[in-house]
Parts: C-alpha cells; sequence; structure tokens
C-alpha cells in the first residue's frame, strides 16, 4: 500500500519550525531527526532528514543545502479544521505571527469563520472552524 507524506523543504529553518508547529498541536512530536556533520554537504547542525507529527499526521521535512529560485507557494497549503473558535483563533495568531495574512479571519460564505495564513517560514495554512 502506497503512503503519502506531505514534505517540506526549508532553507536552514526545519528544525525551528519543526518545534514551532508540534508545540501548537496536541498529539504531535518528532519521530526522527537526522543533522548534517561536519562532513556536509549541509551546513553542520542543519535538517539531513526530519520525519514528525502533527496531530498525528506524519510530515517529513529537511533544511535544502542547495539554493533554489522558488521556495514555499500558497498554492499548496496544510488545511486544518479547528474544532473550537477558540483553537482557530489561538493557531491564526500564532501562524500569522512574523507571517503574512492571505485572508483575514471572517466569515466567507463557504465557512463562518476561516482564515488563511502563511506563517514566518513560508508555509501556507488554512484554518478553518468545523
Amino acid at each position: 500500500m502506497q503512503k503519502l507524506t506531505t514534505f517540506l523543504m526549508f532553507e536552514g529553518r526545519a528544525e525551528e519550525a519543526i518545534r514551532f508547529y508540534i508545540s501548537l498541536f496536541k498529539n504531535s512530536e518528532i519521530k526522527d531527526l537526522k543533522k548534517y556533520g561536519k562532513e556536509g554537504p549541509g551546513k553542520e547542525g542543519s535538517i539531513l532528514h526530519a520525519t514528525f507529527s502533527l496531530n498525528g499526521q506524519e510530515f517529513m521535512a529537511i533544511d535544502s543545502y542547495v539554493k533554489h529560485a522558488f521556495t514555499f507557494t500558497p498554492s499548496v497549503s496544510i488545511y486544518v479544521q479547528c474544532e473550537s473558535e477558540e483553537e482557530l483563533t489561538t493557531l491564526a495568531n500564532k501562524l500569522g505571527e512574523n507571517g503574512q495574512v492571505l485572508m483575514p479571519l471572517d466569515n466567507y460564505g463557504f465557512s463562518q469563520k476561516f482564515t488563511w495564513v502563511n506563517d514566518r517560514f513560508g508555509v501556507s495554512w488554512q484554518l478553518n472552524l468545523a
């Protein structure tokens, strides 16, 4: 059986992002974290490969040592069904801090409470009240 996993490529801030994300979602943990050593090719201490879960959903991440002409884009986002207004507001505030609000928290017809933010790492999040 195939397994599908969201894979996030950072450029030097993967561990910071992972630790931030797992602090926001219950039932979250770092499952595996491998770092580059002195021998490289990435910067020593940066993430060679990580596996982590957010509320039971598995993700993978790396720090790319290669500079690319692209980064994260809102055309791909992580969609979160929040169970309460408090949860939605808390996540919106924390994820949006030092990031960018693409759609402010509001009623958009398709949802009574919805917001879309890019976090400070560039990852895009859609937050919806279930």
